[in-house]
């Protein structure tokens, strides 16, 4: 039996099995990107894939906390588009 991977939500502080969760990284140049393979090199945090967990990651800044980065607009858009799928 394999072992599944379990990640914590930075809004929920809940875990989760990687695969439920979205993962923003902010890489060593210092941007901030969506990692769709879970590989990309740099600081990330995970997020549960609800528009509600979404929701309120954007109105505590719970995100822009665990990255110890400012979370571009355009990062939340994009967002919204792939829980919108």
């Amino acid at each position: 039996m394999r072992k599944i991977p379990m990640r914590k939500c930075v809004v929920s502080n809940e875990r989760f099995p990687k695969k439920e969760l979205i993962r923003v990284v902010r890489t060593p140049e210092g941007e901030v990107v969506i990692d769709t393979t879970g590989k990309k090199n740099g600081h990330g945090a995970y997020i549960q894939k609800s528009k509600e967990t979404f929701e309120k990651a954007k109105k505590n800044k719970a995100l822009a906390r665990a990255l110890e980065i400012e979370i571009p607009e355009e990062i939340y858009t994009q967002l919204e588009a792939m829980l919108d799928e």
